[in-house]
């Protein structure tokens, strides 16, 4: 008959000296315990890591252990859905014998496995964004290939908004027509027009007087009529010309 406690314990002795810095027990009843499992550093000096939460069941190690990711470090969502694949891999293919430290090291290759993807997404990061830059710069030169439907497209948007312009330009002018007044309404309308001239001159200082006599005397003077010169003869260009 096997006698579980017995393995499990001698277990736990041998996994204590073996990860003595990352090995942290729980609870004896259960035994639970925790291992820290760090991957090697990569080529910029970047790990990951992940602390693995182990649960003796009753008839362990011929009954799988419960396990769990009790936290990670640097690990995407479908890393840590890999790595609690690959524990439920190793635990079948290893049942009937104590398998921590076979779980554990199958792990700490799996951390190394994806520090070693992280360089290689990195790379394949670095040359997508170069080829997402060269294409905009491509793009930005040549621009958009014109085709019938995209011209179609273009011209029937550039149409409304002309049609809307001009209708704005329209009611703006026919607004303004009606608020412009003419000449006669303006003088119906402000009666202060028709000597607005005298006024602006009274402002100005510049009085403007009118000597009337100058007028009365016009009578009196004499002008000359050409027609009583008997030398002129309208039809002779020279009859005006000196001898």
């Amino acid at each position: 008959m096997t006698d579980y406690g017995e393995e499990q314990r001698n277990e736990l002795e041998a996994l204590e000296s073996i990860y003595p810095d990352s090995f942290t027990v729980l609870s004896e009843t259960p035994p639970s315990f925790t291992i820290t499992v760090t991957s090697e550093a990569g080529e910029n000096g970047e790990t990951v890591q992940t602390t693995l939460k182990f649960t003796y069941s009753e008839k362990y190690p011929d009954d799988a252990p419960l396990y769990e990711i009790l936290s990670q470090e640097n690990l995407a969502d479908k890393d840590v859905s890999n790595i609690l694949k690959l524990l439920a891999l190793q635990a079948e293919e290893n049942l009937g014998m104590v398998m921590i430290f076979t779980l554990v090291s199958a792990v700490q290759e799996k951390l190394n496995e994806i520090v070693d993807q992280i360089k290689t997404r990195r790379e394949e990061e670095k040359k997508q964004k170069e080829k997402e830059a060269e294409e905009a710069e491509k793009q930005l030169f040549h621009g958009t290939p014109v085709t019938i439907e995209n011209f179609l497209s273009w011209k029937a948007k550039f149409d409304a908004e002309l049609l809307e312009i001009k209708k704005k330009r329209m009611k703006e002018e026919e607004q303004a027509g009606k608020n412009k007044l003419s000449g006669k309404q303006l003088f119906e309308t402000d009666h202060n027009l028709d000597t607005s001239d005298i006024q602006f001159l009274e402002d100005a200082g510049n009085n403007v007087e009118v000597d009337e006599s100058l007028f009365q005397e016009m009578d009196d003077l004499e002008l000359e009529d050409d027609e009583d010169d008997p030398s002129y003869h309208p039809a002779d260009p020279e009859s005006d010309s000196t001898d």
